[in-house]
């Protein structure tokens, strides 16, 4: 095959798979998009953009699409169990760089702006993208120059590159670099969200949290008013019994829920209805490099951090445009083009797997009496004379890494 117009394969059609198909096919690069999924997945917690993050959506011309669909987030509160305020960390107060940022939205509404994005440009440049939905990989050949590629329903195909962004349990990455054993290490927890009725006394536009013995669990705006996103991290042994099994989760999060007071039985009784409903363990993926060959990974399948970093969807973004960018500067040189992907990211690969707050013991307390240490540390860390602290922690987090300089096409428009 000719490298002089590369071909190009992506597994996974969430934000980092469809942010790199788009700067791709703008650029003229024949992509294909296969996602296991029978159709787009909707749903999801709300992500911020901030920093590097925010400057990429802007390159994409993602933003006006987004502004459209923010979450209205003033801040985040935590509350005791008859619902009383003892802490707040609004957006303002940290200039958009606490645990709030200034532009929110949920993953799905993110994705659907890429979608919409994609098929302006697939209309502008015919041709170049197909995108298969209810498809797989299910093995990989690879040769000096080139990838062969079976599928679980469609035939057998020779591609340029492959491109793993299909998540934290990555088939991709299984195929190419080895079992998920290898690179997955286990965080001491679990994490759940899903979408319920936003109950009558939450404060509009606050994420209010509240946190008891072995599970923290919040209630987070939506952008319809109506709807509300729980978000929960539980601290508990890893059980293989709950892998796949939404019984058998909902039992565990019902369990933790008895009895905490504020909106948990909300929660439990919205969850079983649930069709959103979202369980994980919260685990961390290393890879030494995302190259294998002519396989590389992107996102959460090269670096995830869990979600208890909130920086997963920045990290795909970033890489998906670093990734483009180096590509469409070398089609005749994609192993230099990959090497330089590689050192790209790894700075911003590193940051985003810091998880804030020194991790799951300190963010879900354990007892009851490491409940109430955390209560009071959050009244003190949060109170006025802490937040010049508290604003340089946040900076230190690695919201003010620069982007390399890459050339990039600009928006199709």
């Amino acid at each position: 095959m000719s490298t002089t117009t590369p071909r190009v394969l992506v597994s996974g059609a969430g934000i980092a798979g469809l942010a790199l198909a788009l700067q791709l096919i703008r650029a003229g690069i024949r992509t294909t998009v296969v996602e296991r999924a029978a159709a787009p997945r909707p749903g999801g917690q709300a992500v911020d953009l901030r920093g590097a993050s925010r400057e990429v959506a802007e390159r994409m011309g993602l933003l006006p699409g987004i502004e459209r669909r923010r979450v209205h987030e003033i801040g985040m509160s935590y509350v005791d169990a008859r619902g009383r305020v003892f802490g707040r960390m609004s957006m303002a107060d940290f200039d958009g760089n606490g645990a709030v940022a200034e532009i929110e939205i949920a993953r799905g509404d993110l994705a659907e702006v890429l979608r919409e994005s994609l098929a302006e440009a697939d209309a502008d440049a015919p041709g170049l993208l197909e995108v298969r939905y209810g498809d797989r990989i299910t093995a990989l050949e690879q040769h000096d120059d080139a990838v062969d590629v079976s599928f679980e329903r469609a035939a057998s195909e020779r591609y340029d590159l492959v491109v793993g962004a299909d998540g934290v349990h990555s088939a991709t990455r299984r195929l190419a670099f080895g079992a998920e054993e290898r690179f997955a290490h286990a965080l001491g927890g679990y994490a759940a969200f899903f979408t319920l009725p936003t109950p009558a006394d939450i404060e509009d536009g606050w994420f209010t949290m509240r946190f008891v013995p072995g599970i923290a669990f919040g209630i987070r705006p939506d952008r319809d008013p109506s709807t509300s996103k729980a978000i929960l991290t539980i601290r508990a042994d890893r059980n293989p019994a709950l892998r796949g099994d939404r019984g058998t989760q909902q039992a565990l999060i019902s369990e933790l829920l008895e009895g905490a007071g504020w909106h948990a039985d909300t929660i439990i009784d919205a969850m079983a209805d649930a069709d959103d409903f979202y369980f994980d363990e919260l685990v961390r993926i290393d890879l030494d490099s995302p190259v294998a060959g002519r396989v590389v990974l992107l996102g959460d399948a090269a670096s995830c951090g869990s979600p208890m970093t909130g920086m997963g969807t920045a990290t795909a973004l970033i890489g998906a445009h670093l990734l483009a960018a180096r590509i469409v500067a070398r089609p005749d040189d994609l192993p230099g083009a990959l090497a330089a992907y590689a050192a790209d990211i790894a700075p911003f690969a590193e940051v985003g797997k810091k998880i804030p707050y020194g991790g799951i013991e300190r963010m879900v307390p354990a007892s009851r009496f490491g409940a109430a240490v955390s209560r009071m540390l959050v009244r003190v860390t949060l109170s006025k004379p802490f937040r010049p602290l508290m604003r340089r922690a946040f900076a230190a987090g690695g919201t003010e890494l620069a982007l390399p300089t890459v050339e990039m096409s600009e928006p199709v428009r």
